[in-house]
């Protein structure tokens, strides 16, 4: 009997998938656990097994195309078999939609709607229907473009344009194991050259630098950015750098404690005290974090990555350190889980770009998050160090740019003001 392969899901926010590339060809034969082909999602890659063996009969989707997940990507089975039926836009047995909500389980769930006067039923997802409801937008007036005609978050999105909303409310983060990483999300793939001039190439944008190139200009069309910059005395950083370097090298300790490590220490310090500070904004309403979900900027090989550290206040200094490593190598590896890299999963963002020598930036912000920190390289500046007596001082370049929308300009200074005053006089 002939079985569909449908796109799987990973994770509860994410509504689609970009189809990498086919590693079979239509009419070839498959052996269970053969690597079919190679998907994207929010910045990380992943390959899809075989779960039969048989014949690859029918391919619905081409390289590039963005898929929905759960929709039926390719059908595996004997030759000369049928697979009209399961052709793209229909969705498997296993997984249609239900009529109660399950939070527990990522699957995709069909509402009815009480208010819809023709009693019609409305086929919408759990995160789609947040959305709407928090954009106070009209779902019986959305055309939805998932299977099934199913209204899925681009149809949100791409609705919300026209009465300019605020950015859609993410689904809470699911607990869902992780995949595979393919070979591809350890490095990003050769782009394809569309034109070859006498002195010039032109190639096409990858998959994930478009995701990148929408997020930020999305980012500075929906929000009003500002940034304040400010330098803070590093000292007391690097004598604590130097400490647990001697340490790690004692056996006393087994993890590595970085100078980075050290500020999203002090940055979580100061959140506590400026709670305004770790919120998301959505227009009419703002989402106030009991806890510090600290997102951190990575730059891999595929893209710029922001993996969520959740309850990173709970963590001690080393216990912070292993797993922000952690999360840094897994999104290096592309192997994070793609829940983590969904911007509403963290409440506050640092970005450092002190390795590379750079003494001041302009982060832009994670929406819908309200305000970015970026960490500067550490300078040699003048600086009184008594009264009447000046002398070259490390100075650590710090760059908070704010929500202007959600955040005050004295809230926001006062704020980076104190990230300054933990960095200064941090105690671990």
């Amino acid at each position: 009997m002939a079985v569909p392969v449908i796109m799987p899901r990973q994770g509860q926010s994410v509504e689609s998938c970009i189809l990498g590339q086919w590693y079979k060809e239509v009419g070839e034969e498959v052996s269970e656990g053969d690597i079919l082909f190679s998907y994207e999602t929010d910045k990380a890659s992943f390959e899809e097994e075989a779960k039969e063996s048989g014949i690859l009969l029918a391919t619905f989707f081409e390289e590039g195309d963005e898929i929905p997940v759960l929709e039926n990507v390719a059908v595996i089975g004997k030759a000369g078999e049928s697979f009209e039926e399961f052709k793209a836009g229909v969705t498997t047995s296993a997984e249609t939609p239900e009529e109660e909500v399950v939070e527990e389980a990522p699957k995709v769930i069909e509402f009815e709607m009480e208010e819809t006067s023709s009693n019609a039923r409305i086929r919408i997802s759990p995160l789609a229907k947040k959305m709407a409801q928090s954009m106070g937008i009209n779902i019986q007036t959305v055309k939805g473009s998932g299977p099934h005609g199913r209204i899925i978050a681009q149809d949100i999105e791409q609705a919300s344009k026209s009465v300019e909303t605020p950015a859609p409310v993410a689904a809470a983060p699911a607990a869902v194991p992780t995949p595979k990483a393919t070979p591809a999300a350890k490095a990003a793939p050769a782009p394809v050259v569309l034109e070859v001039g006498d002195d010039y190439d032109v190639k096409a944008i990858p998959n994930i630098r478009k995701l990148i190139a929408t997020a930020m200009h999305q980012s500075l069309q929906n929000s009003a950015q500002l940034t304040h910059h400010m330098s803070a005395d590093a000292r007391q950083l690097m004598k604590l750098r130097k400490k647990f370097k001697k340490q790690l090298a004692d056996g006393e300790i087994k993890q590595n404690v970085t100078i980075n490590d050290l500020v999203c220490f002090a940055v979580i310090r100061a959140l506590e005290k400026f709670p305004q500070v770790n919120t998301q904004y959505y227009g009419d309403q703002m989402k106030w974090f009991k806890k510090v979900h600290l997102g951190l900027a990575v730059d891999t090989e595929r893209g710029l990555m922001v993996p969520a550290l959740k309850n990173a206040d709970d963590l001690s200094i080393t216990g912070l350190s292993s797993q922000l490593k952690q999360l840094s190598t897994d999104a290096r590896n592309g192997n994070v889980n793609p829940d983590l890299l969904n911007p509403a999963a963290a409440s506050f963002t640092v970005s450092n770009l002190g390795n590379y020598g750079v003494e001041m930036f302009t982060p832009v912000i994670n929406l819908p998050q309200t305000a970015i920190l970026g960490v500067c390289t550490i300078v040699p500046r003048p600086k009184e160090i008594e009264e009447g007596v000046y002398g070259f001082v490390p100075m650590m370049g710090l760059s908070l740019t704010y929500d202007h929308q959600a955040l005050d300009g004295g809230e926001a200074t006062l704020f980076l003001a104190e990230i300054k005053n933990q960095i200064e006089n941090l105690i671990v």
